[in-house]
């Protein structure tokens, strides 16, 4: 009977692997389906300007636009990636990165749904949470957006002074939404994240090196106290 059920058990894992290899397979084909129109699109218009409509502005001028913004933002290129895929997943990081606003949009939503139904980041569960969310978050974005696009400069005049002073503080308030949702369940790493965060910004580093340094830091000390906490437990 214990020999059934645990063929049973071992049939079902087999199954759910082979249906996430197949789900992650359709989500790379249609990823970077899906991500390589938009690049060709977004290259387009500036294409048709430069080279059919006769406004090109001089291969000096794109080049060092292109190195003074690449040296700002290149590493953040690298850098969200890795950040965020033990959380979007797969898919999540393909329509993420597809629709935008993966900081302030599709990582809160994605931690937010897993948080709701109980699913750890990284796991299977995890994943498809995080990309139904996403997905979820991106259509009701553009339904708002679309409209902000148009009339959005109207609205915003019309908001009165003392509101929109409160604009700036909307994002790290988001962020300080998903550090507490994550740092609820062991606080001795928000509390580290928060110390070699505020550390790190007093220095006068570049902005991307300030984040590289953060995030490597940060892991480093958690791993180091994770490594020592299974060392202690093992004894």
């Amino acid at each position: 009977m214990a020999l059934k059920e645990e063929q049973a058990g071992t049939a079902v894992s087999s199954a759910g692997s082979s249906g996430m290899e197949q789900f992650h397979a359709k989500a790379h084909y249609w990823g970077r389906l899906t991500v390589w129109a938009a690049l060709i699109l977004t290259v387009s218009l500036p294409v048709v300007l430069s080279f059919f409509l006769g406004h090109h502005p001089g291969w000096n001028v794109i080049l060092s636009a292109f190195l003074a913004y690449a040296g700002i933002v290149a590493v953040v290129w690298v850098l969200e990636p890795m950040m965020y895929y033990t959380i979007l997943g797969v898919s999540g990081t393909y329509i993420g990165f597809l629709t935008g606003n993966v900081g302030n949009m599709c990582l809160p939503a994605a931690a937010s749904a897993q948080n709701a139904v109980g699913a750890e980041p990284g796991t299977k569960k995890g994943e498809i949470t995080a990309t139904l969310a996403i997905g979820a978050a991106s259509l009701v974005n553009k339904v708002f957006l679309i409209p902000m696009i148009l009339v959005g400069a109207l609205l915003i005049s019309r908001i009165p002074d003392h509101i929109q002073q409160v604009f700036p503080f909307i994002l790290p308030a988001i962020f300080g939404g998903v550090l507490a949702q994550f740092a609820i369940k062991k606080p001795i790493y928000g509390v580290i994240g928060l110390a070699v965060g505020f550390v790190i910004n007093l220095t006068p580093l570049v902005v991307y090196m300030k984040m590289l340094l953060c995030i490597i830091i940060t892991i480093g000390i958690c791993l180091l106290l994770e490594r020592k906490n299974v060392t202690k437990t093992a004894q």
